[in-house]
């Protein structure tokens, strides 16, 4: 028997980040996002906590898995 099993979890990740004082908040808003669309920030990033939402298991027959 082969059964497939989802787990489905909220990652959420922390930075710490060196930005320049004295910027608006809205230019503050586009450095972080320019940082992390560019992949600058992933080497940053550290799992901070994870949450389990759920887990599901479906069982699949002998005929689905010849198909």
């Amino acid at each position: 028997m082969k059964v497939i099993v989802t787990v489905i979890e909220k990652i959420t990740s922390e930075a710490h980040l060196n930005i320049p004082d004295g910027l608006a908040q809205e230019v503050i808003k586009q450095q972080i996002l320019d940082l992390y669309n560019s992949g600058q920030m992933q080497t940053d990033l550290n799992i901070f906590k994870v949450d389990f939402e759920s887990i599901s298991a479906r069982i699949v027959s002998e005929i689905q898995q010849a198909q």
